[in-house]
């Protein structure tokens, strides 16, 4: 009898790329790598490359923390996930993230936008409709980790600041912008108007490349100088910063040590979050087949181009393994540290009793115990490795590790109808916000629920999930 030529590690539920339909899938492993065997019983046989690294995929399978809960859910259960988004009881996690999106309007058309949002899409939302789904979120969280007011460019909203004066007047831990710093580097006040938030605030910077011919090819246009212009005056007013870097295969990827590198010499930058592209909304010359990235391909790149970030630094993050990976380091005395140096590793993802210390400088291990310990009050501003590992960007005390000197990777990797597994979209952590006060995952949202025409504005979501179009490659990595 002849063997199968893979492993079969386990079975899912996923979607059909051309129709949506909910179809079982097989996990499977094969040479090192990671597939989802489908079938559809209308378009037949599918399959998708989910990892390229087998046993870092398995590793994070056993990186887990129980899910917490929202205070309530806003849907029921009818159809089975993922239709019954918003969130339902079933959704195993919280909003780690909670996106609020403030515009359709943008001035700029990028060829890539999960929104599709141009400067022909000219509807704003009214105040009183973000106030409402900022309520949304207090109620669902009680004090939200971190909201995101995003878009469209919400920074061209006639109401913008008296939207972050309505953030900002909530129990909102983290506060954050998700901009492409247009106005930051063009308008010489808004910059110094954005320091007034400064506490508890972060601006979320679109970054995808240092060169102009990936920007022109996700973003339409060179933003060389607008990024310069930005960071400038975000490094003279001290407003903490991450760079997002939308990454596609072949055209930006071989960037991602030069851009951590680049990171790390501007004071205002707090760290990098890396996205590989999801196939929904506007995706122009995007081949699933050819230019689709998988987070551990990402991962890869990381420690191929980084001096800092090796194999042990780059970790899953528990909440949500499958599609986040993280790494943090300390900036001190010049140096760069990653915080897995100052761990045993096989105690850095348990997360229960003593953590143990490798042999390191006594001023480093003096810090990490500070940072590790659980025994801050509950009026201390400080994190601790648990909340760490979950993703928060926020971080301060002890008095010699503030903020400014934390460093941190993140890897966020969106599911689309290639790559959707319902086991773990169950899982997801971040959410859009709809107008109706629902919380809605990343990725179901932009699939099921975000209405794509153009001009149309923010409409209720379809009674039926729409039709997606596949390219050449079929949708089989």
């Amino acid at each position: 009898m002849a063997d199968r030529p893979y492993i079969f590690f386990e079975l899912t539920n996923a979607l059909c790329s051309r129709c949506l339909r909910k179809v079982e899938a097989k996990v499977v492993i094969r040479d090192g790598r990671v597939y989802m065997h489908k079938f559809c019983p209308e378009h037949g046989a599918e399959r998708v490359l989910v990892s390229t690294d087998a046993d870092y995929y398995q590793f994070s399978r056993r990186t887990l923390k129980p899910g917490q809960m929202p205070l309530r859910f806003h849907t029921e259960i009818a159809r089975g996930c993922p239709f019954d988004c918003g969130l339902c009881p079933d959704h195993e996690q919280h909003s780690c993230v909670a996106l609020v999106e403030v515009t359709d309007h943008c001035n700029l058309t990028c060829p890539v936008c999960y929104a599709d949002s141009s400067p022909r899409r000219e509807a704003h939302r009214p105040l009183e409709q973000v106030e409402a789904m900022l309520d949304a979120v207090v109620r669902s969280e009680g004090n939200p980790d971190v909201v995101q007011i995003s878009g469209g460019e919400p920074t061209i909203h006639p109401d913008f600041f008296a939207i972050l004066d309505a953030a900002k007047a909530r129990p909102i831990k983290h506060l954050m912008l998700n901009t492409n710093g247009i106005r930051i580097a063009r308008e010489p006040g808004f910059a110094r108007r954005l320091a007034d938030y400064r506490r508890g605030f972060e601006v979320y910077l679109q970054f995808d490349s240092l060169d102009a011919g990936p920007q022109k090819a996700l973003r339409g246009a060179d933003l060389t100088e607008v990024h310069a212009g930005a960071l400038d005056a975000l490094d003279e007013h001290g407003i903490s910063t991450t760079l997002v870097v939308t990454l596609k295969k072949g055209l930006n990827d071989d960037q991602v040590g030069a851009i951590l590198d680049f990171a790390l010499t501007r004071p205002s930058v707090r760290g990098v979050t890396f996205q590989p592209i999801q196939d929904a909304g506007r995706v122009e010359d995007y081949d699933p087949a050819r230019d689709r990235l998988t987070l551990s391909e990402v991962r890869s790149r990381i420690i191929e181009q980084s001096p800092i970030f090796g194999p042990g630094d780059v970790v899953p993050v528990p909440c949500h393994p499958d599609c986040l990976a993280m790494a943090y380091a300390l900036k001190l005395g010049g140096e760069v540290v990653p915080l897995t140096r100052l761990l045993d590793p096989t105690t850095l993802l348990e997360l229960q009793g003593n953590t143990v210390l490798n042999e390191q400088d006594p001023r480093l291990r003096k810090l990490a115990i500070e940072l590790f310990s659980t025994s801050h009050s509950p009026d201390s501003s400080a994190w601790t490795l648990r909340q760490l590992l979950c993703c928060l960007p926020e971080f301060a005390a002890p008095p010699e590790l503030t903020y400014d000197r934390v460093f941190r990777i993140l890897i966020v990797q969106f599911m689309d109808a290639y790559s959707m597994d319902i086991r773990s979209v169950k899982k997801s952590c971040l959410h859009i916000v709809h107008p109706d006060g629902r919380l809605i995952p990343f990725d179901t949202y932009n699939l099921f629920y975000r209405d794509r025409a153009a001009g149309a504005g923010f409409a209720d979501t379809p009674a039926a999930p729409p039709l997606v179009q596949i390219g050449a490659g079929g949708g089989r990595p």
